[in-house]
């Protein structure tokens, strides 16, 4: 058979590709720890091999780095004032709390001394109304005492005027009987003044 040179340039091509693609699929299983065919249990892990061990590490410091840069430019500033805005807002809310506070208290000791106030004004009304009405009672008793007399004075001028109206009476009912009774016993008359005298002396 007759083989050209550009066939044979390709076939040789062809397989180092072929060749190259088997060595880095050999170098992939090497890196992922899985053995070649034939090759049983010879792979390392990656991260426990002593070769991979600077790049880790600068890949370590890198992100360390990075995350380093992204707490103190970001995240730790944020935090701060959010942290600074709540102690603001609590010292803001402390002093209004101080200020009604002490509104508070001064509210309660003018209603203390309102109270204390209005409670001694009470019992000076209080005693007022007792002076008062002590002072009324004692007037009214007084007035009733005076018209008392004065009505007791006129039933015993009345008392008097009856009794010596009564006394009149009895002196002329006895005189009337006295001048009877002489002309039933003697039969005969008297005078006046002798009935009288008789009637006086046996009054005394």
């Amino acid at each position: 058979m007759f083989v050209t040179a550009a066939y044979a340039q390709q076939s040789t091509t062809t397989e180092g590709a072929e060749a190259h693609d088997a060595a880095a699929a050999g170098e992939v299983h090497t890196e992922t720890g899985v053995a070649h065919e034939g090759e049983a249990g010879s792979g390392v892990f990656p991260p426990f091999d002593s070769t991979h061990f600077a790049s880790q590490l600068l890949w370590l410091a890198i992100t360390f780095g990075l995350f380093y840069l992204l707490m103190s430019k970001v995240i730790i500033p944020r935090i701060g004032g959010i942290l600074e805005t709540r102690h603001d807002r609590i010292a803001q809310d402390l002093d209004e709390a101080s200020r009604l506070k002490g509104e508070a208290d001064a509210a309660i000791a003018s209603y203390e001394q309102e109270l204390a106030t209005a409670k001694a004004k009470g019992h000076q009304i209080a005693d007022g109304a007792r002076e008062a009405a002590k002072s009324k009672a004692v007037a009214d008793r007084n007035a009733v005492e005076a018209d008392l007399s004065k009505k007791i004075a006129a039933a015993e001028d009345r008392i008097a005027d009856i009794k010596t109206k009564a006394l009149a009476d009895v002196g002329a009912i006895a005189e009337e009987t006295a001048t009877a009774v002489v002309k039933q016993l003697i039969g005969g008359t008297v005078t006046k003044a002798e009935i009288v005298a008789a009637v006086k002396a046996s009054g005394n």
